[in-house]
């Protein structure tokens, strides 16, 4: 029997999708507003704010309060947690007290840069405030999000382990910004770290020919499968100093999602459940593109 597919968006704050109008009626003002209207279209969606400040309890109680009893909520890991760079001043301030100098003046910080206790308290945090959702059946994954000079090899795939045994009350899922981790040398060993600790892969839709392009490697290493649509705006994805608004406004053809409803089919056929996140969050293009694929999956089109 095939898992179920949730198909959702990667935010639903998204600044310019509730300034275009098209998706938010004109009584949804509030974000307590905007958030029951999205669930009430989709069954799951994605938290990015907590990659760029940690995650509270209070906010994650309000959540749960706002949704219903079968909605789902992925969230994506801390930036500190996936060796970001992060600047001091997104740490809580009794965190920022205990750095030793001269590291609490840089610019930016690195998980390598923390003492282990401070480790250890950032790690209790971020876990501590996913609680209330963890409690109400609402928590699906918890995204790991690597940087493009996470590289494979020992190191990397020991802290890939020592992630999942940081969170073991929770599911997390990994996604490389790397192609290195899926050549031909590389592929299987990296699909057998995964399996051998029943931590899904994160399948990536994204630009491809460039020097950064991720494969859309679809294969199942968990009882989940997640699979995010970055969009393929192939001039703007590489470019310096684009935004991150510029590297995702894609909209995408029927055509592009049909190709993808097969894979997906297969992924949940090998999966309890497959979560299906678009992360082209630039107006309403996410939401447009969430819907039509949805139809194709619901009709098997």
């Amino acid at each position: 029997m095939a898992g179920r597919i949730l198909v959702g968006t990667c935010s639903w704050t998204d600044k310019s999708l509730i300034d275009s109008g098209r998706f938010y009626p004109p009584e949804a003002k509030t974000a307590e507003d905007r958030l029951r209207f999205y669930a009430s279209r989709f069954p799951i969606v994605e938290v990015d704010s907590t990659f760029y400040g940690l995650p509270s309890e209070r906010n994650a109680a309000l959540w749960t309060e706002r949704t219903a009893s079968d909605f789902t909520f992925d969230i994506k890991a801390f930036r500190l947690l996936t060796q970001h760079p992060t600047p001091p001043q997104t740490l809580p301030k009794e965190i920022r007290q205990e750095l030793p100098p001269p590291t609490g003046d840089k610019r930016n910080l690195y998980y390598r840069d923390f003492p282990e206790a401070l480790k250890d308290e950032v790690w209790r945090r971020f876990a501590n405030a996913l609680l209330p959702l963890d409690s109400a059946g609402k928590l699906g994954l918890v995204l790991f999000q690597f940087p493009p000079w996470f590289l494979p090899g020992r190191q990397s795939s020991e802290y890939v382990i020592e992630a999942r045994e940081r969170l073991p009350q929770y599911r997390i899922a990994v996604e490389f910004r790397n192609a290195r981790w899926f050549t031909e040398s590389n592929r299987e060993r990296t699909l057998d770290l995964l399996r051998g600790q029943r931590i899904p892969l994160v399948c990536v839709d994204e630009p491809q020919g460039l020097a950064s392009s991720v494969p859309p490697v679809t294969e199942a290493t968990a009882e989940i499968g997640l699979v995010r649509f970055h969009g393929r705006n192939t001039a703007m994805w590489e470019r310096k100093g684009a935004t991150v608004a510029e590297r995702f406004d894609y909209l995408y053809s029927e055509d592009e999602l049909r190709e993808w409803v097969a894979p997906i089919q297969h992924l949940a056929g090998q999966t309890q459940e497959v979560h299906i996140l678009m992360n082209n969050c630039v107006q309403d293009k996410a939401v447009v593109n969430a819907d039509q694929l949805r139809t194709m999956l619901s009709s098997g089109a």
